[in-house]
């Protein structure tokens, strides 16, 4: 049996409660002493490049320095593709959009940025490309880890993670947290991932399910299915998700899959591999991915950005994972949520194709019913807290 600290190392929420339990009456605090004056900091900005899930779990970060800082100007640098997931957030003042090709462009960007004048930059991606954003912005106090290829190129040269929080174990939220803690801004409540759910997203989900033949205003519970994912050895089998979309209708809940426009042939696959009638989508936008799933009863999927940011709007979360490192990208919420995966000796593994097996087989053994018993166990928690806050008292 795990020890009490194994079980909590190991899951955000339950390290969350622990944390906040113990410190429920101070104030949050900050990982290290000020590495500058604060009070002449006006300019403030965030580099995290790559993928969706990135972006959605640097929002703690964000948090935390808008919380520190709420009249400073705070910007982030994201993906051009990326950049939609934060849309209408009130933890930045603007997202800079950085294009994935052309040196002609990223040149432009680079431009912009040293234009803006910032007074402090962290890097929070550490590859080559946000290196060079970062010292192209010329702020004052560019911040980065020691343990990046170009750590030379930050004047303000951190300790690794996990030496800052003094713990073995980490969430990819708490790495990032750990390089802003580290300048003197309070994060020890380790806050949660937050993305914003629009008026005109909401519309327009509204819309494109009314179209597919769902109409969400009648309160019809849903479940939301994301069968698809970055790479193989995170992609639970289409067939798998067939057949749990036939227990979510056996429960009650309408399944509604949502894939990208380029991943329709896994939705065709999955209706026809599926005895029930199945809502797909594939032409959602960000924003719009956040609004549907804001709305659902459950969401069930692979390790991926939108299982994210299911997590950050709230969603309970049934989340299958295959090669991924369970403590470092598992849902961070302290809603209820469930990991099923097949341990196996291999794990974790970078993922881009599978080294031990002819298939991925750590994402493959996972089996129908140890999802479907997650599922019943989250639908038995929602119908507890609904059960609980009842008032049963007479007059």
């Amino acid at each position: 049996m795990n020890s009490l600290r194994e079980i909590i190392e190991s899951s955000p929420s339950v390290r969350h409660l622990a944390f906040t339990t113990e410190r429920e009456n101070d104030e949050p605090q900050p990982l290290g002493p000020a590495r500058w004056d604060w009070s002449s900091v006006q300019r403030v900005l965030v580099v995290r490049l790559r993928s969706i899930g990135d972006a959605v779990l640097t929002t703690p970060s964000l948090f935390a320095l808008r919380r520190f800082l709420p009249h400073a100007q705070i910007d982030i640098l994201l993906e051009d593709w990326v950049a939609p997931v934060l849309d209408g957030s009130d933890l930045i003042d603007r997202v800079v959009i950085a294009p994935r090709d052309g040196t002609s462009a990223r040149a432009r960007v680079a431009r912009e940025l040293r234009a803006e004048q910032y007074d402090v930059v962290y890097n929070l991606h550490g590859g080559t490309t946000a290196t060079l954003f970062t010292r192209a912005t010329g702020a004052n106090h560019r911040v980065g880890f020691g343990d990046y290829q170009y750590a030379r190129l930050h004047n303000h040269v951190a300790p690794t993670a996990r030496e800052i929080w003094r713990r073995p174990t980490l969430h990819s939220v708490e790495q990032q947290l750990a390089l802003i803690g580290w300048t003197g801004v309070p994060v020890s409540d380790r806050p949660a991932t937050r993305v914003t759910i629009t008026e005109e997203a909401v519309a327009n989900v509204s819309e494109k399910l009314r179209l597919a033949g769902f109409e969400v205003e009648k309160n019809e519970p849903f479940a939301l299915i994301h069968p698809t994912a970055a790479f193989d050895t995170k992609q639970w089998a289409t067939d798998n998700f067939a057949r749990v979309a036939e227990e979510l209708h056996a429960r009650g809940l309408m399944p509604v899959a949502i894939v990208s426009a380029k991943e329709e042939p896994i939705l065709q696959s999955l209706i026809e591999q599926t005895s029930v009638r199945l809502v797909g989508l594939s032409n959602l936008s960000l924003p719009e991915v956040a609004a549907l799933t804001s709305r659902a009863r459950l969401f069930i999927g692979n390790d991926s950005g939108i299982a994210h940011i299911a997590a950050a709007v709230g969603a309970p979360c049934v989340v299958i994972f295959g090669s991924s490192n369970r403590a470092h990208w598992r849902p961070w919420t302290i809603q209820p949520h469930e990991v099923v995966f097949e341990e196996l000796p291999c794990q974790p593994c970078p993922g881009y194709f599978c080294a031990e097996f002819e298939k991925p087989e750590c994402i493959l053994r996972v089996p129908v019913e140890r999802v479907v018993a997650a599922i019943d166990r989250l639908l038995g928690e929602r119908l507890r807290v609904k059960v609980s806050s009842v008032d049963f008292s007479i007059d």
